[in-house]
């Protein structure tokens, strides 16, 4: 089997819609996307301003226009109410001491 083959099959199929509730792990990844996004949007704006072709002045602002729609995406995934989310979350400590 190629190496490509057996690394396609390790990778999960996309979530349909954001989990309930953010872990520290996943707080990490939404801030490194969003310095991401946010880096490609200012940079895209920055280019499209000193451009003097309209063609590529309004490619370089639909690329821009494309990462603040994710950055934005993003944005609204971290306005939940995490702690009352994560206080329904059983505690792997809980459940043990519920089994005794």
């Amino acid at each position: 089997m190629k190496k490509e083959t057996i690394f396609m099959e390790q990778q999960q199929a996309p979530m349909s819609s954001p989990p309930r509730a953010i872990t520290t792990k996943d707080l990490t990844y939404l801030k490194d996307a969003m310095s991401w996004e946010l880096l490609a949007f200012k940079k895209f704006n920055f280019y499209a301003q000193h451009v003097t072709n309209e063609g590529i002045k309004q490619a370089l602002d639909q690329a821009g226009q494309m990462h603040q729609n994710h950055y934005q995406k993003l944005l609204s995934h971290l306005q939940v109410n995490n702690n009352a989310i994560m206080s329904t979350v059983p505690q792997p400590n809980q459940t043990q001491q519920q089994q005794h």
